[in-house]
C-alpha cells in the first residue's frame, strides 16, 4: 500500500529503529513508547487487519510469534511482557496495517492503563 505509514518505513522511506528483519516480519522501536521496551512486529507484506484471510495465514502469524520470541529474549524481557494487537476503530487500530505491540521493562497491569 502506498500511502501505508507501516509500508513506507518497511521500504525505507520512513526512518526508523529496526529490531529486526527478514523477508517476511520487520520490527522496530515505537516512536511513542508507552514502557521502556516498546516495539512494534509487522508482516513486510501489507495486510490491513486481522479479518484478511491473509491474516489467518497460520505460516505468517507462526514467523511473527517466533519474531517475538526472539525480540523479548533479546531484549531482556524473560521476567515479563505484553503483546497487543488492535483490530478495527473500536479496538483502536490507528494504522491498518496488521501489527503487534511488545511492550517491557515496566510492572504491566490489569485493566490497561
Amino acid at each position: 500500500m502506498e500511502n501505508c505509514i507501516f509500508c513506507k518505513i518497511a521500504r525505507g522511506e520512513i526512518p526508523s529503529t529496526i529490531v529486526y528483519r527478514d523477508e517476511n516480519v520487520f520490527a522496530f522501536r515505537d516512536i511513542s513508547p508507552q514502557a521502556p521496551s516498546h516495539i512494534l512486529v509487522v508482516p513486510v507484506k501489507h495486510i490491513p487487519d486481522l479479518l484478511e484471510d491473509e491474516a489467518a495465514n497460520g505460516n505468517l502469524l507462526e514467523k511473527i510469534f517466533k519474531t517475538i520470541q526472539k525480540i523479548a529474549k533479546s531484549e531482556g524481557l524473560q521476567n515479563g511482557f505484553r503483546i497487543v494487537a488492535n483490530h478495527g476503530d473500536d479496538g483502536g487500530q490507528s494504522v491498518q496495517h496488521i501489527h503487534f505491540h511488545i511492550l517491557g521493562k515496566r510492572r504491566m497491569v490489569w485493566p490497561p492503563g
